[in-house]
């Protein structure tokens, strides 16, 4: 049996919807976020010296690093795998194998740096601080937003646009380890600042996903993707 060490509207989320697709049985165990901090609970520094989540405990072996464990899972139980995920682990050699590498890569090294500033700039106005600081902080955050995050973003939200223009899937027509690295980018993408309107490409492969009932029962069981 796995276990799951499941944190809160984080990057643990695709790792239940694979283990949902791949239909291997798994325990969760729940961890609540600092509610003023909102950072992780010191108890997972038990699970792993990093204090991090996704982890699992797969036989006796703790896994953490969602693209490692992405890439276990698939090595481990994805040779059962059938129909639209028959193609998980894409063949060495072939063009899917090389965009599934380039994606699988992409979402923590290039894309979510960027989505993490969003999100810490747009808190830093909102925390505790003296009243005179206050329209200070607001608008250096602004100008870092406005000069370096903001338009690396809209890049990102461009470059991922015209992909998904000739891709149902990023790495072809096929549902593949990729995608499960990149669902957490992307529902924090549509979170803050890919407006649907301007970029349908993200928004329908948004909606491809969550639509797939493997998503669904990892949603229910595994709640809110991304902090509101």
């Amino acid at each position: 049996m796995i276990t799951v060490h499941h944190l809160e509207t984080s990057r643990s989320q695709r790792v239940l919807w694979l283990l949902e697709e791949l239909g291997v049985p798994y325990d969760i165990k729940f961890y609540k976020r600092n509610p003023v901090t909102r950072l992780a609970p010191p108890e997972l520094k038990a699970v792993h010296p990093l204090g991090k989540s996704p982890v699992i405990v797969d036989d006796g072996q703790t896994v953490a690093e969602s693209a490692v464990i992405i890439e276990h899972l698939a090595d481990r139980y994805g040779a059962q795998a059938q129909g639209d995920l028959a193609h998980l682990q894409p063949a060495k050699g072939t063009p899917e194998y090389a965009e599934s590498r380039f994606w699988m890569h992409y979402a923590e090294g290039s894309l979510m740096p960027w989505l993490v500033m969003k999100l810490v700039f747009l808190a830093i106005p909102n925390q505790p601080m003296p009243f005179f600081v206050k329209p200070i902080a607001r608008k250096m955050c602004e100008q870092v937003r406005g000069k370096l995050v903001d338009p690396n973003l809209s890049a990102a939200f461009t470059f991922m646009e015209k992909h998904l223009a000739t891709h149902t899937w990023f790495a072809g027509d096929d549902l593949t380890v990729a995608d499960f690295q990149m669902s957490f980018a992307v529902e924090a993408a549509m979170s803050r600042g890919a407006d649907a309107a301007k970029y349908p490409q993200l928004a329908a492969y948004k909606a491809r996903m969550v639509a797939r009932p493997a998503y669904q029962r990892a949603l229910a069981k595994g709640g809110p993707v991304v902090m509101g």
